[in-house]
């Protein structure tokens, strides 16, 4: 009966709009000074600039963060990477040592590694509730590679998804 589907909940897709330039929030949440995480590569750089977010959420679906390519989606969940359509390149790291729940706890949507995204559009839903009662779950967003170009991330403070979290 067709008539039913109508009442089938669907994760609502917003469609935004950001320049090629622009690197958005995730999800709603608290963008905090990556040097509070409790990891020594993330807290210190090690692998590029880079801010995270805490969510209070029990489950949060992580949009990405620009319009590019996803040239890296790992199969557990626990990190992706795009890269801008301006070059610059940004890794998506969800939680401290997460590679070690082999997945559980993170859920991929239709993406694929080598799609283009716009910033917006799920990637990965994630269940901070239980994940948290084994790890450290912030979620780190790292500029690998600025590609040449200046990126100034906002103070800490609370986002909202799709606002933008450069100067």
């Amino acid at each position: 009966m067709r008539l039913f589907n109508i009442f089938k909940k669907e994760e609502h897709l917003e469609t935004i709009t950001v320049r090629d330039d622009e690197i958005v929030a995730m999800a709603d949440g608290k963008l905090i000074d990556v040097r509070e995480v409790q990891d020594e590569m993330f807290a210190q750089k090690m692998l590029g600039d880079s801010v995270a977010f805490i969510y209070d959420q029990d489950i949060v679906t992580l949009c990405a963060p620009c319009n590019g390519e996803l040239s890296v989606l790992y199969p557990t969940g626990h990190a992706f990477g795009l890269t801008m359509n301006n070059g610059v390149e940004i890794l998506v790291h969800i939680g401290v040592n997460t590679v070690n729940a082999n997945g559980k706890g993170f859920t991929l949507f239709s993406k694929k590694q080598g799609d283009r995204v716009k910033a917006g559009e799920p990637i990965v839903k994630v269940n901070i509730k239980e994940l948290k009662k084994s790890y450290e779950m912030s979620t780190m967003l790292i500029i690998t590679n600025a590609n040449n170009q200046v990126i100034e991330f906002i103070k800490p403070q609370q986002v909202t998804k799709s606002q933008k979290i450069i100067e």
